[in-house]
């Protein structure tokens, strides 16, 4: 992307790199002004009657930003900055309260557009909750909906390898500027998400890891999606703030339920008494956004989805062991006394459980039963 298509641009990224400024702020000192380069002269005096605390009031030689970092970052044909207003800005976040004045965009900007689900959970989540993830994004990417998370360890990560396997599209939001990738070890996986849907940041090239970016990601992840889906979550869980944004944002809330005993299931619960939609299958979460799914493109018609390993189509020794297994963690020993069956058998048969899919184990000693094709 050039910045000669747009010569205000540079100016925008100016003012948006002023400390301090962020999408309140930028609003304020745009309709004060008229523009941004009106706005990057303009005396404190006047910032202040824009609105601006004066705890960033600053002279107009000290707004001077360096903005080579965005100049030498747009080189690249798949990097673009998207301006709020402007044709390619996606209408679902534009509509929401503090929507960011520039997004930056490492892929396909006209993706942020497409009809999205937001999935999001915990960073540590249980084998089941990993699969969940997984199976569900899978799932409603095949469907036709594109899948939205933060990147993050753990469930996020799940959903986008979940899309990326349906070959359907993916948007990962990034806490940092999209010059770094956050966590490291995701960089191949951001790589492969650029090349089936896109990252997006509203945060400034060279901007690092910050513990106040994180809210800053989740209201962007919430924004651009028709809904939130929260698989596992702890009550103190940064996706309660994106399942809260969410709802303020006027968008669908999705939680699946899990064990009382389970201390990630407790997010959810929460939720489902607040209010959200309660669900146990992907479908569940078709029927209430499938008539926003008409969008023309290869991802719009719902795909036939391989069957899954189920109790249905297993062998009857391995099936009937099933029953015995909880979706909780069970003790193996648990498993052996309620089945009859010798440890060495039970032993046997749950690692073919496993490998089908049917069951994970836990460390400890302990399965858990897995659902089946969402």
């Amino acid at each position: 992307m050039s910045l000669s298509s747009d010569d205000n641009l540079e100016s925008w990224i100016r003012l948006w790199r002023v400390p301090g400024i962020g999408p309140q702020a930028f609003e304020h000192l745009l309709a004060h002004f008229g523009t941004a380069a009106d706005a990057l002269s303009g005396s404190t005096e006047e910032w202040a009657r824009a609105g601006v605390s004066r705890r960033y009031l600053c002279a107009p030689e000290e707004r001077s930003q360096d903005i080579s970092p965005e100049l030498r970052w747009l080189e690249a044909p798949e990097n673009h900055i998207l301006r709020r207003g402007k044709p390619g800005y996606p209408e679902r976040l534009a509509t929401i309260a503090a929507a960011p004045p520039l997004l930056y965009v490492k892929g396909d900007p006209s993706l942020l557009s497409h009809p999205q689900l937001a999935i999001v959970g915990s960073r540590n989540p249980s084998r089941g909750g990993k699969a969940n993830a997984r199976a569900f994004a899978e799932h409603l990417a095949s469907a036709g909906l594109g899948i939205t998370s933060g990147l993050a360890l753990g469930i996020d990560a799940q959903a986008h390898e979940g899309a990326l396997h349906a070959q359907g599209i993916t948007l990962a939001v990034a806490a940092t500027g999209l010059d770094r990738v956050y966590p490291a070890r995701h960089r191949a996986l951001a790589g492969r998400i650029v090349s089936e849907g896109a990252m997006v940041s509203e945060l400034p090239i060279g901007t690092q890891v910050a513990p106040g970016n994180f809210p800053r990601r989740n209201r962007i992840i919430s924004g651009l999606s028709l809904g939130t889906l929260v698989v596992e979550a702890a009550r103190q869980s940064g996706s309660l703030i994106t399942a809260r944004y969410a709802n303020e944002q006027g968008r669908e809330v999705f939680a699946i339920p899990g064990s009382i005993h389970n201390p990630l299931a407790r997010g959810c619960h929460q939720l489902l008494r607040e209010g959200a939609k309660l669900v146990e299958t992907a479908d569940d979460i078709l029927q209430e956004l499938g008539p926003l799914l008409h969008t023309p493109g290869k991802h719009e018609l719902i795909q036939e989805i391989e069957p899954e390993v189920t109790a249905s189509n297993t062998p009857a020794g391995e099936a009937e062991l099933l029953k015995f297994v909880d979706f909780e963690p069970t003790p193996v020993d648990m498993i052996i006394i309620r089945s009859g069956l010798t440890a060495e058998k039970v032993s046997s048969m749950l690692l073919i459980m496993e490998l089908n899919g049917l069951v994970a184990s836990e460390p400890g000693g302990y399965y858990i039963r897995l659902g089946s094709n969402p």
